[in-house]
């Protein structure tokens, strides 16, 4: 490849969304959007569609190790992003590969349950993810679900999201990201803390129904800016439009909770 155009390189360390709309397919589409070359370690395999999730197939841990050790000896991307990891063995064994692998910049999205209300992530296993991942991220994405259960506390207003993120910075996290669109209301408030300050992103509620795969579009975007050089907050802000652009032109496919449309400008 010719080096005047050699492109960022990202990772995605995620589950298989057969139906295209999440995991480590939205992934590697929101990086090519970006212009940032996607590489890939998979920790589950999912049968699944816009309805629910049917089956889910989990990676042996060696083998996702071998995956992000054979990506970071070769490849050497600038950042990396976590989604679906299942249980405790996969997130003990994706700790100690990003610990040896060194790469600057990580951004967790705790997954825990699906669009359709399917768990992804063993109960047992959240205790693994915040002692064992939090600390070594750049930055963590919980939406609201997510932020409870990590914080440990009801979150039910603007307020509460900033308890719950000083909580999660507690754990280790530099930066937290709480995604509000679980809360009521005409607006969708998401907030970015960090221990020197916070960035707040309000926005119209759009209708309800192209959801599927918002979490894993805007963590893979965040990481995406962030490998290309750029900071953390810049790398939200533009994150967060293009995933809102992706949700207002979805190509509405399915019967159930609809795709995004990638191809969004970004």
């Amino acid at each position: 490849m010719n080096a005047a155009i050699r492109p960022p390189v990202a990772l995605t360390i995620a589950g298989s969304d057969s139906g295209g709309g999440a995991g480590i397919q939205a992934d590697l589409k929101t990086f090519h959007a970006f212009g940032v070359f996607g590489t890939s370690a998979l920790t589950a395999i999912t049968a699944q569609n816009t309805l629910g999730v049917r089956a889910v197939h989990a990676v042996p841990p060696e083998i996702v190790e071998g995956q992000i050790r054979a990506v970071c000896d070769d490849l050497q991307p600038s950042s990396c992003k976590s989604g679906m990891l299942a249980d405790t063995p996969i997130i003990e064994a994706v700790a100690r590969t990003l610990i040896d692998a060194a790469i600057p910049e990580y951004v967790l999205d705790p997954v825990m349950v699906a669009t359709s209300g399917d768990r992804l992530l063993a109960e047992s296993a959240v205790a693994a993810l915040r002692t064992e991942l939090i600390p070594l991220c750049t930055l963590v994405t919980p939406n609201i679900p997510e932020t409870e259960l990590l914080a440990g506390m009801a979150v039910e207003n603007e307020t509460g999201m900033r308890r719950a993120a000083e909580r999660i910075l507690d754990l280790g996290a530099p930066a937290v990201l709480i995604k509000g669109g679980h809360l009521p209301g005409a607006k969708v408030v998401d907030l970015l803390i960090t221990p020197s300050g916070e960035s707040v992103w309000r926005v119209d509620r759009l209708p309800a129904g192209n959801a599927h795969g918002t979490g894993c579009t805007l963590s893979a975007a965040i990481a995406a800016g962030l490998a290309a050089g750029h900071g953390l907050e810049a790398s939200t802000d533009r994150a967060i439009g293009y995933t809102r652009r992706a949700l207002e032109t979805a190509p509405g496919l399915g019967s159930g909770a609809t795709p995004l449309n990638h191809w969004a400008l970004p």
